[in-house]
């Protein structure tokens, strides 16, 4: 089976680019952007053939002490390179160019200029694989000069604050961003090529075009990768790794974890496969009923069901916070199971599995390199007590290497009901992070109200299958109202809804104004603590999907 190497050196993305290329058909490993080249060549497995390297972006910069290096030896291992945003600015720099950081940064969807009958020397390249370069040496930041055509022209998704001005020797610049800094450049020469791009994101045009002809165009890759095949994988180093020992899954009743539960009840005996649910009192209305019937309806034989909402409210009375909330939320969860473990008999040995997503880990810092940053800590990820389970070998994360599109698809394989498989992410925490500020009981009882409705009436209007995420937050604020001519003061409540295919990126979901108004009068009038409702209009990046 051909295989494409990507070296991660702690970009938010890393696992989108092998996500996109396994949805090409082709298999994909990740390793940190540091590693022994010559140990990985040595220590290929006879069924796989290395085809090519990409090099993924970075929150580092080149010239930086702390900027991440790969091994040298990529460079004379003869096997087609692409870099991707700070990849690029990798073998520019290791090569003799030079990077700057730019007066201000580049993020979101920006025009990109490609000069078409370009053509490298496989006869392939990014769609009509362009290459008889514009220029080489040093760059201008006016811009391509007249007289070069640049016909080509699409939105590329750019997230960085650096840029090549100059390129190192035999490279040359064929693609052009609307700013003016190049966006693609490629080797005279050598099979090479760099994006300032991320052609991973959804939002960039062409992307997966790109991705496709650098895999089959000039790696020269085919196809044997699927969505089965992985499941097939995952389920042998599964059943070996856990062998007879009992395993533990804490489940919170999203996707995530209901399809981690399917894996285990499918791959081990279900009398090993013990099922652990928390009512933390910040589940969404109806949550522990559905809960119990999906997985009753999953064959599970094993279900302990605590109700803990006084613990957690009380754990959580007075903090603000939100990484002390998340931090508080996931050390209690440990210390009740472990508390109620007590209470089931089990061995010393058995193993702790949790629902957690390649996202979970990115985004709490925990990416396959070192140089990933936090974005925001994880129940499942980051806690103290997490950690020393981690650091002890006993957690098992079958989903880790998975976005929430890709679980879904796996849960479909399993075969887990579409009202359960198509339910939108809930996180961790609950309504702990969805309740702006301290969490109390009244609170929550005002937001479950409150998003129940938003959650009726986007299925009334046959808008919840088109809406990727949604949800409502309850602000830290009391805004002014009149109701039955009596002024007072009531909570305002955000509403969000999104569209996206991986959580990594996405866009605001255009709501014609004639529902919005309707659901916020629903909300008005039915949840008489909420006087006021707004619509949070900003994408990701630069915000996050959840609001804390």
């Amino acid at each position: 089976m051909d295989k494409i190497l990507i070296l991660d050196f702690g970009s938010q993305t890393t696992q989108l680019i092998g996500r996109r290329i396994r949805e090409l058909g082709v298999y994909t490993e990740i390793i940190p952007g540091d590693a022994d080249l010559e140990a990985i060549l040595a220590d290929q497995d006879a069924g796989y053939s290395l085809r090519g390297l990409i090099l993924s972006g970075s929150p580092e910069s080149v010239y930086t002490p702390t900027g991440p290096v790969p091994d040298q030896r990529i460079y004379r291992c003869g096997l087609p390179l692409l870099g991707i945003c700070y990849g690029l600015q990798r073998i520019n720099f290791d090569n003799g160019g030079e990077v700057k950081p730019l007066p201000r940064v580049e993020y979101g969807g920006i025009q990109v200029r490609v000069r078409s009958g370009w053509r490298s020397r496989e006869g392939k390249g990014f769609g009509k694989d362009p290459r008889g370069a514009t220029r080489s040496g040093a760059v201008s930041r006016k811009g391509p000069k007249s007289g070069r055509k640049m016909t080509e022209t699409f939105t590329a998704w750019m997230s960085h604050g650096d840029v090549l001005t100059k390129l190192g020797p035999g490279f040359v610049e064929v693609g052009t961003s609307e700013t003016g800094y190049p966006a693609v450049v490629v080797h005279r020469e050598k099979p090479w090529y760099g994006l300032q791009f991320h052609p991973e994101v959804s939002h960039c045009q062409r992307g997966t075009e790109i991705l496709s002809s650098f895999v089959f165009g000039i790696c020269r890759c085919k196809k044997g990768w699927s969505m089965g095949a992985h499941m097939e994988a995952v389920r042998t180093s599964l059943a070996a790794r856990a062998g007879s020992a009992p395993v533990l899954l804490l489940i919170s009743g999203g996707v995530d974890s209901t399809v981690a539960a399917a894996l285990l009840l499918k791959t081990l005996d279900p009398d090993q496969v013990h099922l652990m649910y928390i009512d933390t009192g910040l589940m969404r209305q109806g949550e522990t009923g559905q809960v119990r019937a999906a997985l009753e309806q999953l064959g599970a034989r094993h279900l302990h069901i605590i109700m803990a909402e006084e613990e957690f409210l009380s754990a959580l009375r007075g903090k603000e916070n939100p990484e002390e909330k998340r931090k508080t939320i996931g050390d209690l969860f440990i210390r009740i199971q472990e508390r109620e473990l007590q209470g089931l008999g089990l061995p010393e040995d058995y193993f702790l599995a949790q629902g957690t997503l390649y996202t979970d880990l990115i985004e709490s810092g925990k990416g396959i390199g070192k140089k990933a940053h936090v974005i925001k800590s994880h129940h499942n990820v980051g806690s103290p007590l997490v950690e020393a389970k981690r650091r002890e070998g006993r957690i098992i994360e079958p989903l880790d290497r998975l976005y929430k599109d890709e679980v879904r698809a796996l849960g479909r394989l399993l075969g887990i009901s579409p009202t359960v498989i198509d339910r939108h992410p809930f996180p961790g925490p609950g309504l702990g992070v969805r309740i702006l500020g301290e969490v109390t009981k009244e609170k929550c009882d005002i937001l479950r109200k409150a998003d129940a409705i938003f959650m009726e009436e986007l299925k009334n209007r046959r808008l919840y299958d088109r809406i990727w995420q949604a949800f409502a937050v309850l602000l830290p604020i009391r805004s002014v109202g009149v109701a039955g001519d009596v002024r007072r003061y009531s909570w305002v409540l955000a509403l969000r809804a999104i569209t996206s295919t991986d959580g990594m990126t996405a866009d605001v979901y255009p709501f014609p104004p004639q529902d919005l108004l309707e659901i916020s009068t629903r909300i008005t009038n039915t949840v008489k603590d909420i006087g006021r409702v707004t619509y949070d209009i900003s994408s990701k990046p630069p915000a996050t999907i959840e609001w804390e």
